[in-house]
């Protein structure tokens, strides 16, 4: 039996049953740490849960380690987006084992990773995460600008607002928070400026705000249509 081709190929029926069930497995645990927090579940229900835990657990194993033997480069596979979320998958059932219960509740957050896991699956996410290697290196940049400016805002409010509200804006730091809301034009409207300088140094802000939400949507969505060319 040609383990690669039912693994890494969908063009075969053992290829494609074989998605459709890990598929249908990831769904699965997700399901059951959501009822796990369930509050007065009966012991039954939970041994119950405990066991369909163990069991998406063995065949998630099983499935990294299928993976890992029919890679062609194991370290590239071991180290890749794919293959990291593969392990954090099972890392943290495997780590609560050798700890208390007490311990084992902050490791129980990571199987959220699972949720990853179904990307492997969805031709639009992988094609979205080709999107984003193809527009990395400009999204680092406007990453690093967009700080440099959250930075600014928060300078600039403070200079306009600080005698005027020194217990909302007491700081450069506590003005981050006006800064970030603004920026990314949400605007929960619990600090908001009251001088006329710090107006019309938001209304600046909010423009400059709508290009840091639009310029990272705009490199996207072009980086989709290269990777959508690449099919």
């Amino acid at each position: 039996m040609d383990f690669k081709q039912i693994v890494e190929k969908t063009d075969t029926k053992a290829g494609l049953a074989f998605d459709l069930t890990m598929q249908v497995l990831i769904v699965v645990s997700l399901v059951d740490f959501s009822v796990e927090t369930v509050p007065g579940l009966s012991d039954t229900t939970r041994q119950i849960l405990w066991f369909i835990e163990l069991g998406t657990v063995v065949v998630f194993t099983a499935e990294y380690l299928l993976r890992l033997f029919v890679a062609d480069r194991k370290i590239e596979f071991a180290t890749s987006f794919f293959g990291v979320i593969d392990l954090l998958a099972i890392l943290p059932y495997y780590l609560s084992l050798g700890f208390d219960l007490r311990s084992m509740r902050a490791f129980r957050l990571l199987r959220l990773f699972r949720i990853l896991k179904l990307a492997r699956y969805i031709a639009a996410v992988r094609r979205f995460h080709r999107a984003l290697l193809i527009a990395w290196e400009e999204l680092v940049l406007f990453g690093v600008v967009a700080v440099i400016v959250l930075y600014l805002a928060a300078v600039g409010i403070y200079h306009f607002e600080n005698e005027a509200q020194p217990d909302a804006f007491a700081s450069v730091f506590h003005s981050l928070w006006w800064a970030v809301a603004t920026l990314t034009t949400v605007g929960y409207g619990d600090i908001y400026p009251v001088t006329l300088g710090g107006r019309i140094f938001t209304f600046i802000v909010l423009l400059v705000g709508l290009g840091v939400v639009s310029i990272p949507a705009g490199l996207i969505a072009s980086a989709l249509s290269k990777a959508r060319e690449s099919d």
